[in-house]
């Protein structure tokens, strides 16, 4: 396919799942990821198409030379802007510095990151951008005030950012995934399993999503088959977002 992807915060989750996706459809892909081993061991299992970056994405300043290395190798066609941080606590309780903490890395390393990567991808004649949201965006969820911040963040900029950069032949989309079968899911949902209920209980379609499903629509999102589509949102939750 000859075409380069980056996947930020790809060596767990939803993440790798994308960048599996990416690399056995022949997609040189690098992987950002602050944990060296972690990060490693995914591309290790990935094989030849992936690439480990370690890089801690809190460090805006270290960005524009982090992204500039990659675009020594060529051009940067697609990239999947998936790292992030949740937190868990009541609302009275969340500290400026912990909202702060999230705010960083899930808004402000998106935008810049971004703003690189698209200074390579108008030079190569375009690209794609997907941003992750989270259901957390569609909707009130306690608990979860700053992630809920950044994600409603990540939407808006998701619409900006497209008609900013269609200008450059640079598409951006967003995928708001729903609940899926993941390592933390499970662990969540055992030590609550009221929450779970209550998940599956206004989710039509009565079943979690997997990771493969998320990537699956990103894969589409990064490539010419959705070439005519900017600026969306797309829910991937089994109708959870419209449940009732």
């Amino acid at each position: 396919m000859n075409k380069t992807a980056i996947v930020t915060g790809g060596s767990s989750g939803l993440g790798f799942a994308t960048a599996t996706k990416f690399c056995k459809n022949g997609i040189k892909t690098y992987i950002i990821g602050i944990n060296e081993i972690q990060t490693k061991e995914a591309c290790k299992e990935l094989g030849e198409n992936a690439i480990p970056v370690i890089y801690d994405l809190t460090n805006l300043d270290g960005i524009p030379k982090m992204i500039s290395d990659i675009a020594k190798e060529g051009s940067i066609d697609i990239l999947i802007n998936n790292a992030g941080i949740n937190l868990k606590k009541e609302f009275i309780d969340v500290t400026d510095a912990e909202f702060l903490k999230i705010i960083h890395l899930n808004i402000l390393s998106v935008f810049s990151v971004s703003r690189e990567v698209v200074k390579v991808m108008k030079d190569y004649g375009g690209g794609t951008i997907v941003n992750i949201s989270s259901m957390a965006s569609q909707y009130g969820i306690p608990k979860v005030i700053a992630y809920t911040a950044s994600k409603g963040a990540i939407e808006a900029m998701t619409r900006a950012m497209a008609v900013d950069l269609a200008q450059y032949d640079v598409r951006v989309n967003c995928v708001a995934p729903g609940f899926i079968k993941t390592k933390m899911s499970d662990k969540a949902f055992s030590d609550e399993p009221a929450r779970r209920d209550k998940v599956l209980s206004r989710t039509p379609m009565g079943i979690l999503g997997k990771p493969s499903d998320i990537a699956d629509t990103v894969y589409f999102y990064a490539l010419e088959e959705s070439g005519f589509i900017t600026g969306t949102i797309l829910p991937v939750d089994g109708g959870n977002s419209i449940g009732f």
